[in-house]
C-alpha cells in the first residue's frame, strides 16, 4: 500500500507543474503588454519601464515562471489588480463559501446517485430499473443553470418558500434554519449532475457484478440475500468513489454559473469577476488554487480505492 501511495504521489507532481504552467500562460494571453494593466493610461513610458523592471517582466519567461512558482509555492498569490488585496485571502473566503455548497451537493449525489443505481441494477429490466434510470439520465441531462432559473421561479418567485439568491450568514457558515434556507436551492441545482453520473456507474457495476460467478456461488452455498447485497455493495464502491472523486472536482471548479444564478461569493463568482475585470492574478490564483484541488481530491480517491479493493494495488 505504501508504494502504490508513492507512486501515485509521484505521479502527481507532473500534472500539478502542468497545471502550474498553464495558470502562469494565462499573464500572456491578455492583449498588450501585462505592465499595461497594472499602469492608468495617462502613464509615461519612463513608468512603464520601470515597473515592468520592478516587476521581472525584463526577465525570461523561464525566470519569470520560477519565480512566480516560487512565491506560490510559499502561498504568496500576488495582489488584485482590481483592489489591491491579497489574492490568497480573498481566494481563501471564496474557497469556503465553495465548499458549503460544494460538501452537502456532494454527499447528497452519493448517497442518492448510489441508492439510484443500486436499486436499478438489482432489479435489473424492470420498471424499478426503468424508473430509476430515467432519473438518472434526468439528472444528467438538464443543464444546471436551467435548474437553478427554474428553482428560483417556482420556490422563490411563486410559491416564495426559499431566498432567491445571497448567503445568510456572512461568514458563510450556516446556524439556523432561515440560514440553511439559503443553500437549499443551489445545493440541489448542483447535486442533479453527479448524482445522476454516479447512479449510472453504480448501476452497470451491479449489474456487472451480479452476473458474476462468485455471486452464483454464494447463492449455491444458501447465502442470505442482505449478505449477498453487502458483497455486491462493497465491490461497487470503487467504482462509484472514482466517479465521485471526479465529480467533487468538478463541483469546487464548475460552479460559476450556479453561484452567479444565486449570487453566492464562492471561487466560481471570483473566478467570473476576474474574467470581466481581466484581473490577471486573481485568475492565475484561482485556477492554479482549484486545479491544484482537483489533482489532490482524485489522489485521495485513488488511495481511498485502493484501501478498499486491493486489486488496486497490483
Amino acid at each position: 500500500m505504501i508504494r502504490y501511495a508513492l507512486i501515485r504521489i509521484l505521479s502527481a507532481i507532473p500534472i500539478l507543474l502542468g497545471v502550474s504552467v498553464v495558470s502562469f500562460g494565462l499573464l500572456f494571453l491578455q492583449p498588450g503588454n501585462p505592465v499595461e494593466a497594472l499602469l492608468p493610461l495617462e502613464a509615461s513610458p519612463q513608468i512603464a519601464e520601470m515597473m515592468k523592471q520592478q516587476l521581472g517582466f525584463d526577465q525570461p519567461v523561464w525566470r519569470q515562471y520560477l519565480a512566480w512558482l516560487q512565491r506560490t509555492v510559499q502561498g504568496d498569490l500576488g495582489v488584485s489588480l482590481y483592489d489591491g488585496l491579497p489574492v490568497a485571502g480573498q481566494l481563501g473566503g471564496a474557497l469556503f463559501n465553495t465548499m458549503v455548497l460544494a460538501i452537502p451537493a456532494a454527499v447528497l449525489a452519493f448517497v442518492l446517485g448510489g441508492a439510484l443505481g443500486l436499486i436499478a441494477g438489482y432489479h435489473r429490466n424492470t420498471w424499478i430499473d426503468r424508473s430509476a434510470s430515467a432519473l438518472a439520465i434526468v439528472g444528467v441531462s438538464l443543464p444546471q443553470y436551467w435548474v437553478a432559473i427554474v428553482l428560483v421561479v417556482l420556490f422563490s418567485v411563486t410559491v416564495n418558500w426559499l431566498p432567491a439568491s445571497g448567503m445568510a450568514s456572512p461568514d458563510g457558515i450556516p446556524r439556523s434554519f432561515s440560514d440553511l434556507s439559503n443553500m437549499v436551492m443551489p445545493v440541489l441545482a448542483l447535486m442533479l449532475v453527479p448524482m445522476g453520473v454516479v447512479a449510472r456507474v453504480v448501476r452497470a457495476s451491479v449489474q456487472d457484478i451480479l452476473s458474476q460467478d462468485f455471486i452464483a456461488g454464494l447463492q449455491a452455498k444458501g447465502l442470505a440475500r442482505g449478505r449477498i447485497l453487502r458483497h455486491v455493495i462493497r465491490n461497487a464502491m470503487s467504482a462509484a468513489l472514482s466517479v465521485m472523486g471526479l465529480q467533487f472536482g468538478f463541483l469546487i471548479g464548475g460552479s460559476i454559473l450556479i453561484e452567479v444564478v444565486f449570487n453566492w461569493p464562492g471561487s466560481g463568482q471570483l473566478l467570473n469577476l476576474a474574467i470581466f475585470r481581466r484581473d490577471i492574478p486573481v485568475l492565475q490564483g484561482t485556477v492554479v488554487v482549484v486545479a491544484g484541488l482537483f489533482v489532490l481530491t482524485n489522489l485521495a480517491i485513488d488511495l481511498a480505492q485502493a484501501a478498499i479493493d486491493p486489486r488496486m494495488r497490483r
